[in-house]
Parts: structure tokens; sequence; C-alpha cells
């Protein structure tokens, strides 16, 4: 089963904080909010290993080897858990990772992820969009949004950004901003991104805390969120910006957990 959503217009609302969607009259088109006892497979993907051969440790040196086992990997009481564990005997670490590549694709909308972060350092969980293609990825030139990611080291900064040809981390040119949620790890936190033809504005608790606008001398190099992409939830281990200051194995397990995810589109009128 595929769901495909391409709003085909989208009103901006510009304000301090974005308001409810449905007091917007905005659509509900897709949600999981996790009731049953197992993953729900015709919305999500679960990955399984650590990038290789193809990008071992996924370009970024990442520690984790992601499973499906249930002791990483769990629907229970409304939440989706994954958690990050430390074997003591192997030294290796093990994690999880699910996208809806294919199964739930969209181009547009309002995503919110409602979630309670881990905290240790090492830990890298991301809340994300890749482009959904039936072809490999060409990174960074495809494009990548970051809704939400946080290194376990600087625990109440979130980060929201972009990664494209002419803006990414590689050559220190990536679009970014951040605010800092004390409570990042103690209480549940809404995570949202609008999505338009024309900006992309990031929100915690519906503040807005980060916008780009496209340019309209902007081309594939500046701005290709012009095409499907999918939601990717996953908690990493180390690697080149998490593992910064090392890893905290003592704090092993830490747990990522999401109580909803919602995609809103417009109404036409």
């Amino acid at each position: 089963m595929k769901y495909l959503f391409i709003p085909l217009f989208f009103f901006i609302f510009f304000s301090c904080a974005f308001e409810n969607p449905q007091e917007l009259s905005y659509n509900l088109v897709w949600e999981d909010n996790f009731k049953g006892s197992s993953l729900d497979t015709n919305f999500w993907n679960i990955y399984v290993g650590n990038g290789c051969p193809e990008l071992c440790g996924f370009g970024n040196h990442e520690l984790q080897y992601y499973k499906s086992d249930s002791s990483n990997l769990v629907v229970k009481n409304g939440h989706l858990i994954i958690t990050a564990l430390y074997d003591s005997i192997s030294k290796l670490f093990s994690s999880a990772k699910i996208t809806t590549n294919h199964k739930i694709d969209f181009k547009n909308g309002y995503l919110e992820v409602v979630a309670k972060l881990p905290n240790a350092v090492g830990t890298w969980p991301a809340i994300w969009l890749l482009p959904s293609l039936d072809r490999n990825l060409n990174w960074p030139l495809d494009g990548e949004i970051d809704i939400m990611e946080n290194v376990g080291y600087d625990s109440c900064k979130i980060l929201g950004t972009i990664h494209t040809k002419a803006y990414n981390h590689t050559i220190n040119t990536q679009k970014s901003d951040s605010i800092v949620i004390s409570t990042a790890h103690q209480d549940f936190h809404t995570y949202s991104l609008n999505w338009t033809d024309s900006i992309l504005e990031w929100y915690v608790d519906f503040n807005l805390y980060n916008s780009i606008k496209r340019k309209s001398t902007d081309r594939e190099e500046q701005w290709p969120f012009n095409k499907p992409f999918h939601l990717i939830i996953n908690q990493a281990v180390g690697g080149d910006w998490g593992g910064r200051k090392g890893v905290d194995t003592t704090s092993f397990p830490q747990s990522l957990i999401i109580k909803r995810v919602k995609l809103y589109n417009k109404k036409p009128y």
C-alpha cells in the first residue's frame, strides 16, 4: 500500500507561533498513534544494517547496528520506543531506524511528531526527511530536511537543518537554526515542519524557530524540495557529530519515544 500526498496549492500563514493545524483548516491526511501491539508495516519500513558495504557508518562513522529486535524497537502502550543498547561483552551498539519510503511519500504539508528524547553523551536521535526515489540517492544534490536533531553532549539544543548541494555540512554551508528545550528528555514535545513550494518552517510546540525561504534564483542545487520525500526516525550512536565528545557507555540503554505522527494538508478552496 502506497500513499502519495502532493498538495496543488498551499497558503502560507506568517506568525510567531503556528496555531493548531486544525484551527487553520488543515486536512489530516495521515497519522499513526501507535495504538496497536506492533509497528504498522503498511506505513513503516524497518531498516536493518549499518550501511555496509555501500556506506559503512552511514558516512558519519556511526557506531550502531540497526536491528528489528523487540529490545530495540517496540510498540507499547501507545508509544513507539526506539532503544539504543550497548553490549559490554561485544563492545557493540544496536539501535533501530524506521522509514516511510514508498509507503507514505509526500510533497509539501505540515508534519508533526510528538517525541521524548534520550539523554546521554553519544546519543544522536533524529526525525528527518529524504526524497523517495526509484534510484540511488545522490546526496546532497537530492536534498535532506532535518526536522529534529539532537546530540547528547549538547542535550537541550534542538536543531532544524537542510542539506543541499549548495548548503551542506561537508562544505560547512548547511542552513540551520536551533532552539533550547530544557525538558526535551523529561517531557513529550511536538516537533513540526511546515513545507510549501516557497518556504520551510520549523516549530517546537508550535513556536517558530527557523525559516528558510526559496529565492527566485534558486535552482536544484539550492532548493531540491520539489519532489516527494519520506519520513525517517532513528537513534544513532556516536559518529562524527554525535560522538564528538565520546560515548558514555554507562548511561545506556537510551530510548527515543514517539507518541504520534501526523501529516496535514491544506484544504482546497
